[in-house]
Protein backbone atom coordinates (compact mmCIF):
# COMPACT_ATOMS: atom_id res chain seq x y z
CA UNK A 1 0.00 0.00 0.00
CA UNK A 2 1.33 3.38 -1.38
CA UNK A 3 -0.38 6.34 0.79
CA UNK A 4 0.33 9.13 -2.16
CA UNK A 5 0.52 8.03 -5.64
CA UNK A 6 0.60 10.59 -8.62
CA UNK A 7 0.08 10.06 -12.12
CA UNK A 8 2.57 12.39 -14.15
CA UNK A 9 5.96 14.14 -13.52
CA UNK A 10 5.42 16.91 -15.64
CA UNK A 11 5.42 20.53 -13.65
CA UNK A 12 1.89 19.77 -11.87
CA UNK A 13 3.26 16.11 -10.91
CA UNK A 14 6.37 17.35 -9.44
CA UNK A 15 5.03 20.68 -7.36
CA UNK A 16 2.19 18.02 -6.25
CA UNK A 17 4.63 15.44 -4.64
CA UNK A 18 6.82 18.37 -3.22
CA UNK A 19 3.71 20.11 -1.48
CA UNK A 20 2.68 16.66 -0.19
CA UNK A 21 5.40 15.84 1.08
CA UNK A 22 5.75 18.76 2.76
CA UNK A 23 3.00 18.39 3.99
CA UNK A 24 3.97 15.62 5.78
CA UNK A 25 3.34 12.79 3.59
CA UNK A 26 6.28 10.59 3.15
CA UNK A 27 5.02 7.23 1.36
CA UNK A 28 4.45 9.29 -2.50
CA UNK A 29 5.37 7.43 -5.79
CA UNK A 30 4.97 9.40 -9.38
CA UNK A 31 4.80 7.74 -12.05
CA UNK A 32 5.81 8.95 -15.26
CA UNK A 33 5.59 7.29 -18.92
CA UNK A 34 8.54 9.93 -20.56
CA UNK A 35 11.95 8.84 -19.94
CA UNK A 36 12.74 11.47 -17.57
CA UNK A 37 10.86 14.19 -15.27
CA UNK A 38 10.05 17.38 -16.49
CA UNK A 39 7.26 16.40 -19.03
CA UNK A 40 6.49 19.35 -21.56
CA UNK A 41 8.39 21.50 -20.06
CA UNK A 42 11.80 19.41 -21.19
CA UNK A 43 11.41 21.14 -24.75
CA UNK A 44 10.57 24.22 -24.13
CA UNK A 45 13.64 25.99 -24.44
CA UNK A 46 12.52 29.43 -24.52
CA UNK A 47 12.36 31.70 -21.82
CA UNK A 48 9.36 33.23 -19.82
CA UNK A 49 9.04 30.90 -17.35
CA UNK A 50 8.97 31.36 -13.22
CA UNK A 51 8.33 35.16 -13.54
CA UNK A 52 5.81 34.52 -10.88
CA UNK A 53 6.91 31.56 -8.66
CA UNK A 54 10.74 32.57 -8.53
CA UNK A 55 10.59 36.19 -9.34
CA UNK A 56 12.97 35.67 -12.38
CA UNK A 57 12.95 34.57 -15.97
CA UNK A 58 13.62 30.63 -16.37
CA UNK A 59 13.81 28.29 -19.80
CA UNK A 60 11.04 25.55 -19.49
CA UNK A 61 13.92 22.99 -18.62
CA UNK A 62 15.48 25.41 -15.69
CA UNK A 63 12.31 25.68 -14.28
CA UNK A 64 11.44 21.68 -14.22
CA UNK A 65 14.98 21.63 -13.23
CA UNK A 66 14.16 23.22 -9.89
CA UNK A 67 11.30 21.14 -8.97
CA UNK A 68 13.34 17.76 -10.04
CA UNK A 69 15.94 18.74 -7.81
CA UNK A 70 13.72 19.11 -4.82
CA UNK A 71 12.01 15.71 -5.87
CA UNK A 72 15.45 14.18 -5.40
CA UNK A 73 16.13 16.03 -2.34
CA UNK A 74 13.19 14.79 -0.16
CA UNK A 75 13.89 11.00 -2.18
CA UNK A 76 10.54 11.26 -3.39
CA UNK A 77 10.12 7.68 -5.50
CA UNK A 78 9.29 8.09 -9.33
CA UNK A 79 9.15 6.07 -12.34
CA UNK A 80 9.85 6.92 -15.48
CA UNK A 81 9.12 4.88 -18.83
CA UNK A 82 6.34 4.18 -16.60
CA UNK A 83 2.41 3.69 -18.81
CA UNK A 84 -0.72 3.98 -16.11
CA UNK A 85 -3.39 2.02 -18.05
CA UNK A 86 -5.94 1.88 -15.41
CA UNK A 87 -7.05 3.08 -11.91
CA UNK A 88 -10.07 1.19 -10.01
CA UNK A 89 -11.44 1.57 -6.33
CA UNK A 90 -10.70 -1.72 -5.06
CA UNK A 91 -12.04 -1.39 -1.57
CA UNK A 92 -15.39 0.88 -0.61
CA UNK A 93 -15.15 0.72 2.79
CA UNK A 94 -11.28 1.89 3.02
CA UNK A 95 -11.88 3.82 -0.20
CA UNK A 96 -8.59 2.39 -1.39
CA UNK A 97 -7.67 2.49 -5.26
CA UNK A 98 -5.37 0.31 -7.63
CA UNK A 99 -3.67 1.67 -10.33
CA UNK A 100 -2.42 -0.92 -13.08
CA UNK A 101 0.78 0.40 -14.93
CA UNK A 102 3.22 -1.00 -17.32
CA UNK A 103 7.00 -1.07 -18.04
CA UNK A 104 9.98 -2.42 -19.61
CA UNK A 105 11.29 -3.64 -16.11
CA UNK A 106 8.37 -4.32 -14.13
CA UNK A 107 6.12 -5.04 -16.60
CA UNK A 108 2.81 -4.77 -15.81
CA UNK A 109 2.34 -4.24 -12.12
CA UNK A 110 0.06 -2.86 -9.49
CA UNK A 111 0.01 0.32 -6.71
CA UNK A 112 -2.31 0.32 -4.15
CA UNK A 113 -3.22 3.95 -2.75
CA UNK A 114 -4.79 5.83 -0.56
CA UNK A 115 -4.73 8.95 -2.44
CA UNK A 116 -4.35 9.41 -6.15
CA UNK A 117 -3.37 12.77 -8.11
CA UNK A 118 -3.63 13.46 -11.72
CA UNK A 119 -1.20 15.49 -13.44
CA UNK A 120 -1.42 14.05 -17.48
CA UNK A 121 -0.93 17.25 -18.74
CA UNK A 122 -3.15 17.73 -21.96
CA UNK A 123 -2.46 16.47 -25.85
CA UNK A 124 -2.46 18.55 -28.89
CA UNK A 125 -5.50 18.72 -31.25
CA UNK A 126 -4.44 16.80 -34.82
CA UNK A 127 -5.57 17.32 -38.37
CA UNK A 128 -7.83 14.47 -37.94
CA UNK A 129 -9.98 16.09 -36.34
CA UNK A 130 -10.23 19.33 -38.48
CA UNK A 131 -11.59 17.58 -41.45
CA UNK A 132 -9.42 19.76 -44.29
CA UNK A 133 -9.92 18.66 -47.56
CA UNK A 134 -6.92 17.54 -49.51
CA UNK A 135 -4.25 14.44 -49.28
CA UNK A 136 -2.42 13.50 -46.76
CA UNK A 137 1.57 14.78 -47.19
CA UNK A 138 4.19 15.22 -45.36
CA UNK A 139 5.14 18.50 -43.64
CA UNK A 140 1.76 18.52 -41.74
CA UNK A 141 2.82 19.17 -37.83
CA UNK A 142 1.25 19.39 -34.95
CA UNK A 143 3.23 22.63 -33.70
CA UNK A 144 4.41 20.72 -30.16
CA UNK A 145 5.45 17.73 -32.47
CA UNK A 146 7.82 20.46 -34.32
CA UNK A 147 9.17 21.85 -31.40
CA UNK A 148 10.18 18.60 -30.27
CA UNK A 149 11.86 17.81 -33.35
CA UNK A 150 13.58 20.86 -33.82
CA UNK A 151 14.46 21.56 -29.82
CA UNK A 152 15.47 18.03 -28.84
CA UNK A 153 16.20 16.25 -32.10
CA UNK A 154 17.77 19.05 -33.78
CA UNK A 155 16.27 18.84 -37.11
CA UNK A 156 14.30 21.58 -39.15
CA UNK A 157 10.89 20.36 -40.60
CA UNK A 158 11.04 22.90 -43.24
CA UNK A 159 11.82 25.86 -44.57
CA UNK A 160 8.28 27.73 -45.62
CA UNK A 161 5.70 27.33 -43.02
CA UNK A 162 2.08 28.19 -42.66
CA UNK A 163 1.06 28.18 -39.18
CA UNK A 164 -2.98 27.36 -38.28
CA UNK A 165 -3.90 28.54 -35.28
CA UNK A 166 -2.80 30.92 -32.66
CA UNK A 167 -2.33 29.39 -29.79
CA UNK A 168 1.18 30.06 -27.48
CA UNK A 169 2.91 27.27 -28.91
CA UNK A 170 2.16 28.37 -32.72
CA UNK A 171 3.02 31.75 -31.65
CA UNK A 172 6.75 30.62 -30.06
CA UNK A 173 6.99 28.31 -33.18
CA UNK A 174 6.42 30.93 -35.35
CA UNK A 175 9.22 32.65 -34.21
CA UNK A 176 11.25 29.70 -33.39
CA UNK A 177 11.27 28.09 -37.03
CA UNK A 178 12.35 32.22 -38.05
CA UNK A 179 15.18 32.16 -36.11
CA UNK A 180 16.19 28.43 -37.60
CA UNK A 181 15.94 30.39 -40.55
CA UNK A 182 12.10 29.17 -41.54
CA UNK A 183 9.95 31.75 -43.62
CA UNK A 184 6.55 31.74 -41.71
CA UNK A 185 4.35 33.04 -44.51
CA UNK A 186 1.48 33.79 -42.07
CA UNK A 187 -0.47 32.46 -38.92
CA UNK A 188 -3.75 31.84 -39.78
CA UNK A 189 -7.00 32.03 -36.80
CA UNK A 190 -9.93 30.88 -37.87
CA UNK A 191 -11.24 33.24 -34.71
CA UNK A 192 -11.72 37.58 -34.80
CA UNK A 193 -8.83 37.26 -31.96
CA UNK A 194 -5.75 35.77 -31.06
CA UNK A 195 -6.06 32.68 -28.79
CA UNK A 196 -2.67 33.35 -27.38
CA UNK A 197 -1.08 35.55 -24.69
CA UNK A 198 -0.43 39.06 -25.44
CA UNK A 199 3.12 39.15 -24.82
CA UNK A 200 3.76 35.85 -27.36
CA UNK A 201 1.79 38.49 -30.23
CA UNK A 202 4.37 41.06 -29.76
CA UNK A 203 7.39 38.92 -29.33
CA UNK A 204 6.77 36.29 -31.34
CA UNK A 205 4.73 38.15 -34.25
CA UNK A 206 5.41 41.54 -34.07
CA UNK A 207 9.06 42.08 -33.30
CA UNK A 208 9.79 39.35 -36.26
CA UNK A 209 7.20 41.16 -38.69
CA UNK A 210 5.17 37.91 -39.18
CA UNK A 211 1.17 38.29 -40.40
CA UNK A 212 -1.53 36.99 -38.46
CA UNK A 213 -4.29 36.78 -40.39
CA UNK A 214 -7.83 36.95 -38.01
CA UNK A 215 -11.06 35.03 -39.82
CA UNK A 216 -8.93 33.02 -41.70
CA UNK A 217 -8.44 29.15 -41.43
CA UNK A 218 -6.80 26.26 -43.98
CA UNK A 219 -9.96 25.01 -46.64
CA UNK A 220 -7.22 23.04 -48.94
CA UNK A 221 -3.96 20.79 -48.16
CA UNK A 222 -1.94 20.36 -51.69
CA UNK A 223 0.53 18.36 -52.84
CA UNK A 224 1.00 14.71 -52.37
CA UNK A 225 3.76 12.97 -51.19
CA UNK A 226 5.14 16.48 -49.87
CA UNK A 227 3.02 19.66 -49.02
CA UNK A 228 3.53 22.02 -51.58
CA UNK A 229 0.82 24.49 -50.54
CA UNK A 230 -2.24 25.44 -48.75
CA UNK A 231 -5.53 27.43 -49.66
CA UNK A 232 -6.78 29.65 -47.03
CA UNK A 233 -10.27 31.10 -46.65
CA UNK A 234 -11.46 33.97 -44.53
CA UNK A 235 -14.40 33.20 -42.78
CA UNK A 236 -17.76 34.88 -41.58
CA UNK A 237 -19.20 35.46 -37.73
CA UNK A 238 -20.12 31.35 -37.91
CA UNK A 239 -16.99 30.37 -38.67
CA UNK A 240 -17.85 28.97 -42.42
CA UNK A 241 -15.57 29.61 -45.08
CA UNK A 242 -16.59 32.92 -48.00
CA UNK A 243 -16.13 31.96 -51.36
CA UNK A 244 -14.06 34.17 -53.32
CA UNK A 245 -11.80 34.70 -50.39
CA UNK A 246 -9.60 31.84 -50.87
CA UNK A 247 -5.92 32.77 -51.23
CA UNK A 248 -3.31 29.92 -51.89
CA UNK A 249 -0.08 29.96 -49.97
CA UNK A 250 2.97 27.90 -50.98
CA UNK A 251 4.97 26.71 -48.47
CA UNK A 252 6.24 22.87 -47.63
CA UNK A 253 5.07 23.15 -43.92
CA UNK A 254 2.04 23.74 -41.94
CA UNK A 255 2.23 23.49 -38.23
CA UNK A 256 -1.46 22.98 -36.11
CA UNK A 257 -1.80 24.62 -32.95
CA UNK A 258 -5.64 24.60 -32.78
CA UNK A 259 -6.04 23.53 -28.98
CA UNK A 260 -5.24 21.10 -26.34
CA UNK A 261 -6.86 18.18 -24.96
CA UNK A 262 -6.63 16.99 -21.42
CA UNK A 263 -5.69 13.76 -21.62
CA UNK A 264 -8.53 12.02 -18.96
CA UNK A 265 -9.37 8.90 -20.53
CA UNK A 266 -8.40 7.41 -16.77
CA UNK A 267 -10.17 9.64 -15.34
CA UNK A 268 -13.21 8.40 -17.39
CA UNK A 269 -12.29 4.80 -16.49
CA UNK A 270 -12.58 5.95 -12.72
CA UNK A 271 -15.80 7.06 -13.48
CA UNK A 272 -14.81 10.87 -12.73
CA UNK A 273 -16.96 13.55 -13.94
CA UNK A 274 -15.71 15.76 -16.46
CA UNK A 275 -16.41 19.14 -17.46
CA UNK A 276 -18.16 19.42 -21.23
CA UNK A 277 -16.77 22.97 -21.40
CA UNK A 278 -12.81 22.27 -20.14
CA UNK A 279 -12.41 18.64 -20.55
CA UNK A 280 -10.80 18.05 -17.64
CA UNK A 281 -12.52 16.97 -14.03
CA UNK A 282 -15.54 18.51 -12.03
CA UNK A 283 -13.67 19.76 -8.79
CA UNK A 284 -13.94 21.64 -5.54
CA UNK A 285 -11.60 23.89 -3.85
CA UNK A 286 -9.22 21.25 -3.28
CA UNK A 287 -8.93 19.84 -6.54
CA UNK A 288 -10.60 17.01 -5.26
CA UNK A 289 -12.97 15.13 -8.04
CA UNK A 290 -16.34 13.70 -7.62
CA UNK A 291 -14.37 10.66 -6.76
CA UNK A 292 -13.21 10.95 -3.08
CA UNK A 293 -9.65 10.62 -2.82
CA UNK A 294 -8.60 11.10 -6.26
CA UNK A 295 -7.53 15.30 -7.29
CA UNK A 296 -6.67 16.54 -10.30
CA UNK A 297 -4.48 19.54 -11.64
CA UNK A 298 -2.67 21.10 -14.19
CA UNK A 299 -3.40 21.01 -17.84
CA UNK A 300 -5.47 17.52 -17.45
CA UNK A 301 -7.77 19.68 -15.42
CA UNK A 302 -8.12 22.75 -17.49
CA UNK A 303 -5.35 24.53 -20.13
CA UNK A 304 -3.22 27.45 -18.37
CA UNK A 305 -1.57 29.90 -19.78
CA UNK A 306 1.42 29.99 -17.36
CA UNK A 307 3.45 27.08 -15.81
CA UNK A 308 3.86 29.35 -12.57
CA UNK A 309 -0.53 28.93 -12.01
CA UNK A 310 -0.17 25.31 -12.44
CA UNK A 311 2.62 24.73 -9.79
CA UNK A 312 0.20 26.97 -7.39
CA UNK A 313 -2.47 24.55 -8.41
CA UNK A 314 -0.50 21.31 -7.95
CA UNK A 315 0.36 22.27 -4.65
CA UNK A 316 -3.19 23.15 -3.46
CA UNK A 317 -4.53 19.41 -4.97
CA UNK A 318 -0.68 17.80 -2.88
CA UNK A 319 -1.78 19.38 0.16
CA UNK A 320 -5.52 18.52 0.15
CA UNK A 321 -4.15 15.15 -0.89
CA UNK A 322 -2.42 15.43 2.51
CA UNK A 323 -5.33 16.00 4.23
CA UNK A 324 -7.22 13.29 2.96
CA UNK A 325 -4.86 10.41 3.81
CA UNK A 326 -4.36 11.79 7.18
CA UNK A 327 -8.62 12.25 7.56
CA UNK A 328 -8.51 15.81 7.06
CA UNK A 329 -10.43 16.51 4.08
CA UNK A 330 -13.58 16.96 5.10
CA UNK A 331 -15.85 20.04 3.97
CA UNK A 332 -19.51 20.68 5.42
CA UNK A 333 -20.73 23.03 2.69
CA UNK A 334 -22.04 22.77 -0.65
CA UNK A 335 -21.93 25.77 -2.64
CA UNK A 336 -22.69 25.39 -6.50
CA UNK A 337 -20.44 27.63 -9.11
CA UNK A 338 -22.41 28.71 -12.00
CA UNK A 339 -21.67 31.02 -15.52
CA UNK A 340 -23.69 33.34 -17.40
CA UNK A 341 -22.35 32.38 -20.99
CA UNK A 342 -19.71 34.98 -21.11
CA UNK A 343 -17.98 33.11 -18.61
CA UNK A 344 -17.40 29.72 -20.55
CA UNK A 345 -16.18 27.99 -17.16
CA UNK A 346 -14.44 28.70 -13.47
CA UNK A 347 -12.43 26.21 -11.52
CA UNK A 348 -13.36 25.11 -9.18
CA UNK A 349 -17.14 23.87 -9.91
CA UNK A 350 -18.22 23.42 -6.50
CA UNK A 351 -17.23 24.67 -3.09
CA UNK A 352 -17.18 22.79 -0.08
CA UNK A 353 -15.12 24.32 3.02
CA UNK A 354 -15.46 28.35 4.31
CA UNK A 355 -12.24 29.19 3.21
CA UNK A 356 -10.49 31.88 0.78
CA UNK A 357 -10.91 30.04 -2.70
CA UNK A 358 -9.21 31.53 -5.77
CA UNK A 359 -11.49 31.14 -8.77
CA UNK A 360 -9.75 30.72 -12.21
CA UNK A 361 -11.86 31.15 -15.45
CA UNK A 362 -11.86 31.65 -19.09
CA UNK A 363 -14.11 34.31 -21.02
CA UNK A 364 -16.28 33.16 -24.31
CA UNK A 365 -15.09 36.44 -26.14
CA UNK A 366 -13.17 40.08 -26.14
CA UNK A 367 -15.12 42.39 -23.93
CA UNK A 368 -13.56 45.98 -22.84
CA UNK A 369 -14.14 47.62 -19.83
CA UNK A 370 -16.78 45.46 -18.31
CA UNK A 371 -16.44 44.17 -14.66
CA UNK A 372 -16.33 41.11 -13.19
CA UNK A 373 -19.15 40.71 -10.99
CA UNK A 374 -19.66 37.52 -8.49
CA UNK A 375 -23.23 36.95 -7.36
CA UNK A 376 -24.85 35.13 -4.64
CA UNK A 377 -28.31 34.26 -6.78
CA UNK A 378 -29.47 37.98 -6.96
CA UNK A 379 -26.62 39.20 -4.32
CA UNK A 380 -23.62 40.52 -5.52
CA UNK A 381 -20.86 39.77 -3.40
CA UNK A 382 -17.76 40.67 -5.50
CA UNK A 383 -17.00 42.82 -8.29
CA UNK A 384 -13.35 44.06 -10.56
CA UNK A 385 -12.76 46.38 -12.99
CA UNK A 386 -11.10 45.36 -16.18
CA UNK A 387 -10.03 47.18 -18.88
CA UNK A 388 -10.73 44.09 -21.40
CA UNK A 389 -11.29 40.41 -21.34
CA UNK A 390 -9.71 37.74 -23.79
CA UNK A 391 -10.43 34.19 -24.30
CA UNK A 392 -6.54 33.96 -24.58
CA UNK A 393 -5.64 35.10 -20.94
CA UNK A 394 -6.74 33.05 -17.80
CA UNK A 395 -8.62 35.47 -15.64
CA UNK A 396 -8.69 35.01 -11.73
CA UNK A 397 -10.80 36.45 -8.57
CA UNK A 398 -10.53 35.49 -4.62
CA UNK A 399 -13.57 35.15 -2.91
CA UNK A 400 -13.47 35.09 0.86
CA UNK A 401 -14.83 32.13 3.09
CA UNK A 402 -17.49 33.95 4.73
CA UNK A 403 -18.74 34.76 1.42
CA UNK A 404 -19.47 31.46 1.28
CA UNK A 405 -23.02 29.63 2.75
CA UNK A 406 -24.37 26.32 2.88
CA UNK A 407 -26.74 25.58 -0.10
CA UNK A 408 -26.11 28.80 -2.31
CA UNK A 409 -25.21 29.44 -5.80
CA UNK A 410 -23.13 31.74 -6.70
CA UNK A 411 -22.77 33.07 -10.83
CA UNK A 412 -19.88 34.64 -12.45
CA UNK A 413 -20.69 37.09 -14.76
CA UNK A 414 -19.47 39.72 -17.35
CA UNK A 415 -21.12 42.97 -17.50
CA UNK A 416 -21.04 46.53 -18.64
CA UNK A 417 -19.55 48.50 -16.21
CA UNK A 418 -21.20 51.56 -16.09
Amino acid sequence: MTDLVIVGGGPAGMAAAISAYESGIRDILVLERDDALGGILRQCIHNGFGIHKFGQELTGPEYAARYEEKIKEYGIKYKTGTMVLDIDNIDKIDKNKRITATNSEDGIFFVDAKAIILAMGCRERSKGSLAISGSRPSGIYTAGSAQKIVNIDGYLPGKNVVILGSGDIGLIMARRMTLEGANVKAVCEIMPYSSGLARNIEQCLNDFDIPLKLSYTVTQIHGKERLSGVTVSRVDERRRPIKGSEEFIECDTLLLSVGLIPENELSEKAEISLSKITGGALVDQDRQTSVGGIFSCGNVLHVHDLVDYVSDEAQIAGRAAADYINNRNYGNICVKVNTDGRVRYTVPQIVTKREDVTFYFRVSDVFRNVRINVYDREKLIFSKKKAKVSPGEMESVNITGEKFEDGSELIFKIEEDV
